[in-house]
């Protein structure tokens, strides 16, 4: 699970054009942190995965690679 974030936190960094540096100084963290979940060797908190979602306007669905479903 922790890969797929890593995976797509960067996709929607580069989409958003931000170095890890950038992102990490927006998310009041240091570049290690942005560097560790990335590469999926560290869980993002749930503090920081709101801000992630912030910072990046995404929701938590599309960070993990989750499809919503519509309907009951």
């Amino acid at each position: 699970m922790s890969d797929t974030i890593g995976k797509r936190l960067r996709a929607y960094r580069k989409l958003k054009n931000l170095t890890q540096q950038e992102l990490a100084d927006r998310l009041h963290v240091s570049i290690a942190i942005v560097g560790a979940v990335e590469r999926g060797t560290r869980m993002p908190s749930k503090e920081l995965m709101r801000s992630i979602h912030e910072v990046l306007g995404v929701t938590e669905q599309e960070l993990r690679g989750e499809s919503l479903t519509f309907g009951g």
